[in-house]
């Protein structure tokens, strides 16, 4: 439905996005991932037509557009801070169902309708000054879904809620998903969200998709080499080894499959090997019959083991851990 082509944009000289090829299907649920910094912002700004690209191309539905044209309406973003007008909250709901034309009857049920599924009827009398900021989150994406768009983009929509507040965000998009072909996009710097909520979770760094899984990447400074090209980098409290003849800024990413997790510090050649404690474990449907350990080891690392391996380690959360990875496992760029 919504794709970026060939697309490369720049601000100032600088590339924050170089893309082959992004595309949003009719009905997906997809979750972009990644640090500060990675163009989780600008790509959403590109596929809400805010914004045109320096280099490539944005197609709806195979057709390529611009933006202001007509298919602007068919796309909505919620930016991480949106802006609400000195209204009301029903002011604020109604502004973009009054634009397209709405027949006064189809907004009231609107409004209705969404501010009871985001709990915000008790808020519709208040003024902008008067919500906090996870309720101003809750009124934009509210104020998103009344004017129902083929495709929602969301950019950190549940920073400010609390945890029940962003259950109830994800539960709405879920039965906003069941009852039209909507299509979703979201940025997240919650990983087990994007996994429990997408069907498909996608990692960008430095403007570009990631060739691993979105856990452990980490934008660091690579330090002079020690020998050859073993470097390591600071990251937490704790430093990583890598193989790689780059100096500088770079980004790390430790593909969780490639992490050994064991109780005790094994007898390898591992040149990372962090004792800890495990904060997290989660089944997540990304990987069927795969268990993600969560643990503190001085920055926070998953690592994927076998429901065999968690019952034979006797793992929980809480129990100390080591992990261990070999400086050829992580992947530098």
């Amino acid at each position: 439905m919504l794709e970026l082509v060939g697309v490369r944009h720049e601000y100032d000289g600088r590339v924050v996005l170089d893309l082959e090829r992004f595309a949003v299907a009719p009905g997906a649920a997809v979750a972009v991932v990644g640090p500060n910094g990675s163009g989780k912002s600008t790509l959403l700004r590109l596929l809400a037509l805010l914004e045109r690209p320096t280099v490539g191309r944005v197609l709806l539905d195979g057709t390529v557009v611009t933006p202001g044209g007509a298919a602007r309406r068919r796309v909505t973003l919620v930016e991480q801070r949106p802006i609400l007008f000195r209204a009301t909250v029903r002011e604020n709901l109604e502004f973009g169902l009054q634009v397209r034309g709405i027949r006064r009857t189809e907004v009231n049920r609107r409004i209705e309708n969404v501010a009871a599924r985001l709990s915000l009827t008790p808020l519709l009398g208040r003024r902008r000054h008067e919500l906090s900021d996870g309720e101003v989150q809750r009124v934009a994406v509210a104020r998103a879904l009344a004017v129902e768009p083929d495709v929602l983009l969301l950019d950190e929509p549940a920073s400010s809620a609390d945890r029940a507040a962003a259950l109830m965000l994800y539960r709405t998009l879920a039965e906003e998903r069941a009852r039209r072909p909507l299509a979703v996009c979201l940025a997240s710097h919650q990983l087990e969200d994007a996994y429990r909520w997408a069907d498909d979770v996608r990692a960008l760094a430095d403007g570009r998709l990631s060739p691993v899984t979105p856990e452990n990447l980490f934008r660091v400074e690579l330090m002079t080499a020690e020998s050859g090209d073993l470097k390591r980098a600071c990251v937490g409290t704790v430093e990583i080894a890598a193989m790689t003849d780059k100096i500088g800024p770079a980004i790390l990413a430790v593909p969780p499959t490639d992490i050994f997790v064991s109780r005790e510090p094994l007898a390898s050649s591992a040149r990372n090997t962090f004792p800890g404690r495990v904060t997290a474990l989660a089944r997540r449907r990304a990987r069927d019959g795969a268990v993600h350990v969560t643990a503190d080891v001085g920055v926070e690392l998953v690592a994927v083991v076998s429901e065999e391996a968690l019952r034979d380690l006797g793992l929980a959360p809480g129990s100390r851990v080591v992990f261990s990875f070999k400086a050829s496992a992580v992947r530098v760029f």
